[in-house]
């Protein structure tokens, strides 16, 4: 797609802007690929949230023009001060190496290794898989939304090991935080078999709330929050006077809320709320509920 001097001209303005600006695929809220979330992620540990953001999915112009303006051909791209820092491989090596703390300002990370414990059953198991990868590594990774998973592969240099029942495991320095007192255990059930892991630090799961434990809730005066996340069409239809439309005004709100606020969500039928639940679950709240058959479940 060519691009035109104007287009170059605006990427110029919006990186001058600010001192730190991502351009990602997707809101640092809701990303649009696995890379632009870890990016994001690193980015919201460090600065809660104070950098600028700017989805290329919403602009061909700006998704084709920032690769020919920092002469990177992929995104996410990170700038600070005005200057390319880079993607996200360049960006994970600089926070689990501490750089991008030392970058803003802020102190150096903890890198005490986490104690974890690897169940013997899992250690064979684990040993076993291994086994078949000779001189390559262990690495555990818990992302922000303390969805974990395992990968074989070499030592890159900037990890964090933890070593339980004999077995090395590798981690990036967010996994490391995120693991502590984890257990890794192996089990067999009528699902099938498979590691199995306890995080003690992660936020409870998303409950099923039904239409009558609501009302209840709500008549008892306890203090939480409905939140409807149905189309402006289908609310027209349908209203839930008691309940918040989830827009901007309100994700906003909900960015820097009381965490210990009790969310309900709702949608037509109880499966996409579902989603949504499990979005703020992962940005911390503690006690997020999904309503079970939405708003049929209470209008009928």
């Amino acid at each position: 797609m060519p691009q035109s001097s104007s287009t170059q001209e605006k990427i110029a303005s919006q990186v001058a802007s600010h001192r730190v600006v991502l351009y990602m695929k997707g809101t640092p809220q809701m990303p649009q690929c696995g890379f632009s979330a870890r990016t994001a992620g690193m980015l919201d540990e460090l600065l809660e949230g104070d950098y600028a953001s700017y989805n290329v999915l919403e602009d061909d112009l700006i998704r084709e023009g920032v690769k020919v303006f920092g002469d990177w051909p992929t995104i996410p791209q990170l700038y600070v001060d005005g200057e390319l820092v880079g993607g996200c491989d360049i960006v994970g090596e600089m926070f689990n190496a501490g750089e991008l703390h030392e970058m803003f300002g802020l102190e150096k990370p903890d890198r005490t290794p986490p104690e974890i414990t690897i169940t013997d059953r899992a250690a064979q198991k684990i040993n076993e898989f291994l086994s078949a990868y000779p001189g390559n590594h262990l690495h555990f990774a818990i992302d922000g939304g303390w969805d974990a998973n395992f990968q074989v592969g070499p030592r890159q240099g900037t990890e964090i090991e933890s070593e339980s029942n004999g077995l090395k495991v590798l981690m990036d320095l967010s996994s490391a935080q995120r693991a502590r007192g984890a257990t890794i255990d192996w089990v067999e059930d009528v699902q099938g078999e498979g590691l199995k892991l306890d995080l003690p630090g992660a936020p409870a799961p998303v409950e099923q709330m039904t239409a009558a434990e609501l009302q209840e809730r709500m008549n008892s005066g306890e203090r939480l929050m409905v939140i409807d996340t149905r189309g402006e069409d289908d609310r027209a239809a349908k209203p839930l006077d008691f309940a918040e439309p989830l827009d901007a005004d309100l994700m906003a709100r909900l960015k820097d809320g009381d965490v210990a606020m009790p969310l309900v969500f709702v949608c037509n039928v109880g499966e996409s709320s579902q989603q949504y639940a499990e979005h703020y679950r992962k940005q911390g709240y503690l006690q997020v509920y999904n309503l079970a058959g939405g708003a049929e479940a209470i209008l009928g």
